[in-house]
């Protein structure tokens, strides 16, 4: 039998949809508002070809994550853009094949 193929291509595809559904259900994020939000940025990139699910499709939707929180004061520009920064050395420090942690 052949194990079903991957809903998600990347792992954080995945993550950035889980964070999305636990604001969801936790009350922070009505999902009518997120579709406005994330249709207006699909829209802003010029994404109106059939997105197959792939990393335009979720930069485009970790972008509007990050700008509802912000704009929900749920987080500070400043502080996403820390998190990205800490991530992006911490991914460039890692041996490749390796997990990549972020250092405290």
């Amino acid at each position: 039998m052949t194990p079903p193929e991957p809903v998600f291509s990347e792992p954080w595809h995945a993550q950035v949809f889980a964070v999305t559904v636990r604001l969801n259900e936790t009350g922070h994020l009505p999902w009518s508002d997120w579709a406005a939000a994330f249709s207006r940025t699909l829209r802003r990139h010029g994404l109106s070809k059939e997105l197959d699910g792939g990393d335009d499709y979720f930069l485009a939707w970790l972008e509007t994550l990050e700008n509802t929180l912000v704009s929900k004061g749920m987080a500070e520009t400043s502080d996403i853009a820390a998190i990205k920064a800490a991530w992006e050395t911490a991914y460039l420090n890692t041996p490749h094949g390796q997990p990549v942690h972020l250092t405290e």
